[in-house]
């Protein structure tokens, strides 16, 4: 292309990054929750964070889900998005969208009694939480 090893290598490499990033906001588009269920995983949020902290630290779950649960909250404390914030709808939802999809893989490797057993919050909370991550409750 350039001539150059280099400037062809660092092209390549941007090109790759920048494609990958595509493919990631493709999918967090196709995942999002509908309707007013991003509204609901918005509102839940400190529950939902004090919930990951509380499976992370829960040595009887799978190592595997809590390396990811520690992975995500990393990600939550980072300053920079995948998606950047001047992103109408997207911008803001990207962190509740990877929350959803990460808990979702918690709840089919370690079953929702322990993520039920972790909830700080309120019973509807909880049954908002069911919805957004597509698990059953007791009352499902």
């Amino acid at each position: 292309m350039t001539g150059s090893f280099w400037w062809d290598l660092l092209l390549g490499l941007a090109g790759a990054l920048l494609l990958a990033w595509l493919v990631l906001v493709v999918a967090l588009v196709l995942a999002r929750p509908r309707g007013g269920l991003l509204r609901e995983a918005l509102r839940l949020l400190p529950d939902v964070l004090r919930l990951i902290r509380r499976l992370a630290a829960d040595k009887t779950l799978p190592r595997g889900v809590r390396v990811r649960l520690g992975l995500l909250l990393a990600y939550l404390a980072l300053p920079v998005d995948l998606v950047p914030d001047f992103i109408p709808v997207l911008g803001y939802a990207d962190d509740a969208i990877i929350v959803v999809l990460v808990l979702r893989g918690v709840v089919r490797r370690a079953g929702p009694a322990a993520v039920r057993a972790h909830w700080p919050g309120t019973d509807d909370g909880f049954d908002a939480l069911a919805r957004l991550t597509g698990f059953p409750t007791a009352t499902t």
